[in-house]
């Protein structure tokens, strides 16, 4: 009798049940072969049987790497040198648990990083060892619908749905060891989240001066000191450092091309990020969606390379501050800065699953002049994703890599969130973007009061001569439209301030 080979050039491996099978053939097979110390040769791309390892890594290997080519013999795993080639023997469908759904994720996770067509082989990486660990490992003693690691997922996301403590999630895990002694589960949540952050979508946390004067970020990394300010980066106890660095502020940063490569890691998404190619709407002068918008069509036609892949990413940027105590008497302000990915179609691209949080600028004071500092990590990545792009693997081509670049389109914002994100100021004489120079305004009773709205309408309209406001007829045609140079120009003009809110540097706001 010969065996069936044919899951070995399965190239979706953790969408098939085929060739979870017949790895798990495999493994019985060649697990009387180990040696002593429970080691034996690993037949993984990356490996090549010059390797050896423990059997159950050589699970996560084959899985991870896939089975190398030419090794039609299976010497060191437990196929006689002297077989024949004309028999067929399956492998066995009974005394192996089903397929556990994680192993789905964990492919589509693996698949943003491997790359099969590279000489070489794939690259590897030893995080997933642990991940595959937990996925071998039963819940409980013959309890083989549910992983270890499967459940920790869902209690995971049971513990964000109903916004349960930290506290109240370790109570929980307590209480189940206690019920259950010989469950396979964390001890803490430190722990299942240090799990969690080996499947990938982590942040990085970037200290911040507390004037808001600079990042203690790239060249800033290791400095104790603001190069502003010269605050101290670290809470001080009585004028001294605590025992352990404490932070002043933590600003917390969300990596893009890591989100963006997952929605092409599944066929299902990856199919969907091209939607805006063929959705377009069918009707005149009807607009469902912003690809019917004459600034997608104007982007399209001055950025035809760009355009050409319809896989390329279209971005929008909203960002607004609220409290996040709940508690209107104390006053504080966090902003969070969300990403919208408008190549989804109208009815995804806004749900709360597909919204990408990029920022989470902490309080307790609004960024106000200052929000260019903490946009700085973003602009950085989006600069490298609009010039250079993201080898990135896309499920809906066959596992087809391409290169995907991103450009944030527009921001969605109120008026006072675009006086931050624009550097123009939201208060005052001149505070419409649109009039500029030219904004109508007066001081009424302590405030300030723009008029004259009159004056966009037709020079013949009534309402012109209507004297109901002011007394006066409205003659003055609508501002002027100011040119690419003339607001360069102006911007040329502003005197460059000192960050921060620090009194002797920055200022107040």
């Amino acid at each position: 009798m010969t065996i069936d080979k044919s899951w070995t050039t399965i190239r979706r491996r953790g969408s098939s049940n085929e060739f979870w099978n017949g790895l798990q053939h495999f493994l019985q097979m060649a697990k009387p072969f180990v040696n002593d110390r429970g080691f034996i040769k690993c037949p993984c791309r990356r490996c090549l049987n010059n390797a050896s390892h423990q059997l159950e890594d050589l699970e996560s290997h084959i899985f991870r790497n896939g089975f190398m080519f030419g090794y039609n013999k299976w010497i060191h795993h437990g196929e006689p040198a002297t077989a024949n080639a004309g028999t067929t023997v399956a492998g066995p469908s009974g005394g192996i648990h089903e397929r556990d759904e994680m192993f789905d994720v964990l492919d589509d996770i693996i698949s943003e990083d491997v790359n099969e067509d590279a000489v070489g082989g794939p690259s590897s990486n030893e995080q997933y060892d642990d991940l595959f660990a937990a996925l071998r490992s039963e819940l409980y003693p013959g309890v083989s619908s549910f992983s270890s690691l499967n459940f920790l997922v869902k209690l995971m996301h049971l513990k964000v749905l109903n916004k349960w403590t930290n506290k109240s999630f370790n109570e929980l895990l307590k209480l189940l060891k206690l019920a259950f002694p010989k469950i396979d589960l964390v001890e803490s949540h430190y722990e299942a989240k240090k799990l969690m952050t080996k499947m990938g979508l982590g942040y990085s946390s970037i200290h911040v001066c507390k004037n808001d004067c600079a990042l203690f970020w790239k060249e800033n990394s290791l400095k104790d000191t603001c190069p502003v300010c010269s605050e101290s980066r670290w809470k001080l106890q009585s004028g001294k450092r605590s025992g352990k660095n404490v932070p002043h502020k933590v600003l917390r940063y969300f990596p893009v091309g890591p989100r963006l490569k997952r929605l092409f890691a599944t066929s299902k998404t990856a199919k969907l990020m091209w939607w805006h190619s063929t959705g377009k709407s069918k009707e005149n002068d009807v607009m469902r969606h912003p690809v019917d918008g004459k600034s997608w069509q104007e982007f399209d036609k001055r950025h035809p390379q760009f355009s050409g892949d319809v896989r390329n990413v279209r971005l929008g940027l909203a960002a607004d501050g609220f409290n996040p105590f709940g508690n209107m008497s104390l006053s504080y302000s966090m902003w969070p800065v969300v990403l919208t990915t408008y190549n989804l179609p109208p009815w995804i691209c806004m749900k709360a699953e597909y919204l990408m949080l990029s920022l989470l600028i902490p309080g307790p004071h609004f960024p106000g002049k200052d929000m260019d500092f903490f946009l700085h990590p973003l602009i950085d990545e989006l600069k490298e994703l609009w010039v250079h792009g993201l080898d990135t693997r896309d499920a809906a081509y066959e596992n087809g890599v391409f290169r995907m670049r991103a450009v944030l389109l527009w921001t969605v914002n109120d008026f006072s969130a675009r006086s931050s994100l624009s550097g123009w100021s939201g208060q005052g004489y001149r505070a419409c973007p649109t009039c500029n120079e030219d904004t109508p305004s007066m001081r009424v009773i302590g405030k300030t009061a723009y008029f004259g709205h009159h004056r966009f309408l037709p020079t013949n309209h009534h309402w012109r001569s209507n004297l109901q406001f002011d007394g006066r007829t409205e003659r003055k045609r609508p501002p002027c439209r100011f040119s690419t140079t003339t607001i360069l120009e102006q911007l040329r003009r502003v005197k460059t301030g000192i960050p921060g809110k620090h009194p002797n540097y920055g200022g107040v706001k």
